[in-house]
């Protein structure tokens, strides 16, 4: 039987019965009876995979059986060979989670068989896995399941078929850190353990870990600190590759890719096949091959293939271009349909098979891939008569999409790192597309948990390489307003101000005397823009004052940010300190505007010697008020008409010019500022990228703004106070003649239908929530709005 084999009706169970049932027992409250178990010999924190079973008699099938696992690395659970549960969601020893599953739906009467596979990759893990030791544990919810326990009654092997194959900076020649690729040999595979009828007699039993498993805040040691998982389980289903785009030294047809017409390849042969998936995936790739004993198959993944100079240039092109990339690797044992997946998912749109033979020839029978991704749906609805920015928007829910998982990722080829001002940018795709706030939700508190010493969150977390950007702490704080403004959860909110106060205190201890930002310690990245007088900064992305002070760009954040605490702070009680922030922006505002105002050319300078100007530090000034309101317009007019005397934001950056477009009543020239978008459409981009051509990345949820902003900018549709207890709707529709929109609400959809009229005037209808309430605004002039469907005319 092949290993880790996944049945189309097993993955749709995976989504749908594994979710968190009620637990009888509140095992957050309570040490844990189960024992932390692993390997009796194997080292603790060295790479090894291993698998753990367990065998049980039942008199009936249950109609409940409640269990709670969790691993260290990670586990998948079968139950009678059928897998039905992969874990633990990503975070930190101080808050590990568990997931919680009924497993009764696979069970039986008689016979039944748990099954687990536990990794550790060591010195090979990914940087956004967090570890202790490998250890494995499952607890029964309650008396009737106390059977299947983890004690030394399990029995475990090493699976001695698994070693890493390095995927790292000097491989792929640019900055990632997604971890070790697998190379399994199947000779050595222990094939069906995962089965009932497979014969483990010769297994040793496991042995327990010493200490008492608990969860968070009991004990004395340290290790894991057990917390339920906060997030539904990831979305799954079957992808295939589209088309067979080159091959050498071999035959293979789009069949093959549909499961329909395996492949043979000769022996002693080589060959290579280069295969387009037609868009960017995340996926666990399903290999499936007979024969070949001694045969490797190589498989390689990209985003993009490049040319001789490295270079990505048009994504659909593959002449004179090679794959580089990511890969995983499989020795064939010569039986039948054996199957290689491996232990991560990997993020691909080519994936090119390199087969080598041994003395006889091996059988391709299909090659398919599981989609994974967190279960999202869009429920947002956006169009307009300009039908091209549909393309625009479904490639930028992709991009959403694929940067989702168990945490939010920068990108999910590289990184897979969950970092602050990337999830900002994220969180409100997934507030007004899907209307799902819990992965925000887990992402803010990630951050809190992330906290060290300084006062500081840290830049990216969960992380197991330590990394601090004090700009991205800024942008957590208003990450929490954002919620606030989305969301009634004041006792969430209010549990994250001490974090709060922290993140503003250590910045304002860092004032100087002139009232600008003094020498800032860490990374104070703001952009991927090439700052031509910034010195003494490595890392890039950091203007000119960071490290010796003055910067106006890194000023105006802070008073950006001091605005929204000032109104958390004020709606929890805390007016003085509220009033002293407020105070404190309108300081550090007339400080940047004194100081950094060059007359002459009508900008905001990037420091006070006037030798640099920036679209950032005047797109902040717009948002801050550090410039009059009367003069905004004019300054943003001239931020994006004087390209070639500024430094320019990239696309991430971007957001917070859309932003500073609505302040000022200029959301009309939001459609035009999508040129770089369209540009990456006619690059054959399938997701947007993370900078300008050349881009490491080719898939960047903060490229995935226009999507926040069709719904806000375009449609016009924002929360007007806390909670979203009412809507403000102020359309910018440019050219356009016609926006349709809809925009999920916790009481319901807000939709939108508008036409221009030929002389300037909006007509159509708006529905809303029936218990909400708002205001329509267009062009100066404004309509009540009330719950219901109601037809507008301005």
């Amino acid at each position: 039987m092949p290993f880790l084999l996944f049945l189309a009706g097993v993955l749709m169970t995976l989504s749908v019965q594994a979710q968190s049932p009620a637990s009888g027992t509140d095992w957050t409250n309570r040490y844990w009876t189960a024992k932390w178990i692993m390997h009796p010999t194997a080292p603790a924190k060295q790479y090894g995979i291993f698998h753990f079973r367990k065998a049980l008699d039942l008199p009936q099938k249950p109609a409940r059986f409640v269990v709670h696992i969790s691993a260290d690395n990670r586990y998948r659970l079968f139950v009678n060979g059928r897998s039905v549960v992969l874990g633990p969601a990503r975070s930190d020893l101080q808050n590990w989670h568990y997931e919680t599953i009924d497993l009764a739906p696979f069970m039986q009467a008689g016979r039944n068989v748990l099954a687990a596979q536990v990794w550790n990759m060591g010195e090979g893990a990914p940087f956004a896995q967090m570890s202790y030791q490998t250890g494995f544990i499952v607890q029964g919810d309650s008396d009737a399941e106390k059977i299947v326990n983890t004690d030394a009654s399990w029995r475990v092997i090493q699976n001695a078929a698994y070693s890493p194959i390095k995927n790292d900076i000097a491989k792929l020649r640019t900055y990632i850190v997604a971890g070790d690729g697998d190379r399994v040999d199947g000779v050595q595979y222990p094939w069906g353990w995962e089965q009932p009828a497979f014969d483990d007699r010769n297994w040793p039993n496991a042995r327990q870990l010493w200490f008492t498993a608990k969860p968070r805040g009991f004990g004395t040691d340290g290790n894991w600190q057990l917390v339920p998982r906060p997030i539904p389980m990831m979305e799954t289903g079957t992808v295939r590759l589209a088309a067979v785009r080159r091959v050498t030294n071999g035959q293979m047809s789009n069949e093959f890719l549909q499961g329909r017409a395996p492949v043979t390849v000769p022996a002693n042969t080589k060959a290579v096949f280069l295969l387009d998936q037609g868009h960017l995936t995340n996926a666990y790739p399903e290999l499936i091959v007979s024969r070949g004993k001694g045969a490797v198959v190589t498989l390689g993944y990209a985003e993009a293939l490049v040319d001789a100079k490295g270079q990505k240039g048009n994504r659909n092109q593959v002449e004179g271009r090679t794959l580089l990339g990511f890969e995983d690797q499989f020795v064939a044992d010569g039986a039948a349909r054996r199957l290689f997946r491996p232990l991560w998912f990997r993020t691909y749109r080519y994936l090119q098979l390199t087969v080598e033979t041994a003395r006889e020839p091996l059988v391709l029978e299909d090659l398919s891939g599981e989609f994974t991704g967190y279960p999202f749906e869009q429920k947002a609805q956006f169009a307009a008569s300009d039908s091209t920015l549909k393309n625009i928007w479904n490639v930028g829910w992709r991009t959403a999409r694929l940067c989702a998982g168990e945490t939010y990722y920068d990108c999910p080829y590289y990184e897979q790192l969950q970092y602050t001002g990337d999830t900002r940018v994220q969180s409100l795709i997934s507030l007004y597309v899907t209307g799902d706030d819990r992965l925000m939700r887990k992402a803010i508190l990630d951050y809190d948990h992330s906290r060290f010493s300084d006062g500081l969150t840290q830049s990216r977390y969960p992380s197991a390489d330590f990394q601090v950007i004090p700009t991205f702490s800024l942008f957590w704080v208003c990450m929490v307003h954002d919620y606030w403004m989305h969301r009634t959860d004041d006792t969430f909110v209010k549990s994250l101000l001490p974090g709060i106060t922290g993140v503003l205190n250590w910045h304002e201890q860092r004032l100087s005397k002139t009232g600008l930002n003094g020498p800032l310690e860490w990374w104070n990245f703001v952009d991927w823009s090439a700052w031509k007088d910034a010195k003494n900064e490595t890392s890039g992305g950091v203007p000119a004052g960071a490290r010796e002070g003055g910067s106006s760009i890194l000023t105006l954040q802070q008073a950006y940010t001091y605005l929204r605490a000032a109104d958390l702070l004020a709606h929890f009680g805390q007016n003085e300190r509220a009033e002293h922030y407020r105070e404190l922006a309108r300081r550090l505002n007339k400080a940047v505007f004194t100081q950094c105002w060059d007359a002459g050319r009508g900008l905001i300078a990037e420091t006070p010697a006037k030798t640099a100007f920036s679209q950032h530090a005047n797109i902040l000034a717009v948002l801050t008020d550090a410039v009059p309101v009367a003069q905004q317009a004019a300054l943003l007019q001239k931020v994006m008409t004087s390209a070639d005397s500024l430094t320019q934001a990239t696309f991430y950056f971007k957001f917070y010019l859309f932003e500073a477009l609505k302040k000022t009543g200029l959301g009309d020239q939001f459609i035009p500022q999508l040129k770089p978008w369209r540009d990456m459409l006619a690059m054959g981009l399938t997701t947007f990228a993370e900078n300008p051509e050349p881009t490491r990345s080719d898939c960047h949820a903060w490229s995935a703004s226009p999507l926040y902003e069709f719904l806000t900018t375009t449609c016009g549709i924002r929360s007007a106070e806390p909670g979203f207890r009412s809507v403000r709707i102020e359309p910018f529709m440019g050219d356009l003649t016609t926006v349709n929109g809809r925009v999920p609400h916790p009481s319901g959809d807000i939709a939108v239908e508008f036409q221009k009229t030929p002389a300037g005037g909006l007509t159509g209808s708006v529905t809303l929530p029936q218990n909400l309430t708002g205001t329509l605004r267009w062009k100066g002039k404004t309509l009540p709005l009330k719950g219901g469907t109601q037809t507008v005319s301005l």
